[in-house]
């Protein structure tokens, strides 16, 4: 396993109750979209990569045969396991690994989706591939996750606060890099849309322990950016902020 993927179980094992009750990942509109699409391919299979607590797991299952629930983190598993049940989802099963190699053979999903968990994987490209490989011809993915901005200065914000909150960060990619990788992984992208995400900062650092001297560190940072930042991510007192969030669709 790279070291890379270690960082990534490290920070999420420990967390992962804290994702099941996360109010930012368990709300969202949409959840209505996604759930549409599966009710529309009767007895559809879905990948739920990068799957985290479970929450688009357990939004499609009542309207899919099967769904797989899939995350690095064994422990994240072992959560969405338990939450299923609890729930009475009993065609939620779960599966460990990677992104980047899906243990799936090819063609086998009607639906991929995944939703902030793209921004830890080491390479989207290679991910991308992968989710057209087990995609069935005519299949549907959709990718949600905080959108960085196009210009440098918000950009280069927005990935310091992100990496200094969680060490497993490895980038937030702008629409129109999202736009690239999808084509270039072969797929064909069918719509795209943003939407704003408005993050309370103290359950933003707690959900994922942030070491305080990184809590000080991003606090610094946001009173010394320019007012263009400020404004842009709408900086307020306590430190919560807004960010855009992109909502791709695409097919094989």
């Amino acid at each position: 396993m790279s070291k890379h993927n270690q960082v990534v179980e490290r920070q999420f094992g420990e967390q992962a109750n804290a994702y099941l009750s996360s109010a930012v990942h368990a709300q969202g509109a949409e959840f209505a979209l996604l759930r549409e699409c599966v009710a529309a391919r009767p007895e559809a299979r879905v990948l739920d990569v990068g799957c985290g607590a479970g929450h688009v797991s357990f939004q499609v299952a009542p309207h899919a045969a099967e769904v797989i629930a899939y995350d690095l983190s064994q422990q994240m598993l072992d959560v969405v396991a338990s939450a299923a049940a609890e729930r009475g989802l009993d065609n939620v099963r779960t599966e460990c690994g990677k992104a980047e190699s899906l243990p799936f053979a090819d063609e086998q999903f009607d639906c991929v989706f995944s939703r902030y968990s793209a921004h830890h994987w080491r390479d989207v490209g290679q991910a991308l591939r992968e989710v057209r490989r087990v995609l069935k011809p005519g299949g549907v993915a959709a990718f949600i996750d905080v959108a960085a901005p196009e210009l440098p200065l918000l950009d280069s914000h927005l990935q310091a606060v992100e990496l200094l909150r969680d060490t497993s960060h490895v980038r937030d990619y702008s629409p129109s890099q999202w736009s690239r990788l999808v084509g270039e992984a072969g797929l064909v992208q069918t719509r795209c849309s943003r939407q704003r995400l408005r993050l309370e900062f103290t359950s933003w650092v707690e959900r994922m322990r942030t070491p305080e001297v990184f809590r000080q560190a991003i606090r610094a940072l946001q009173l010394a950016v320019g007012e263009e930042v400020r404004e842009y991510f709408e900086i307020a007192d306590d430190g919560s902020f807004s960010t855009d969030v992109v909502v791709l669709w695409a097919e094989r």
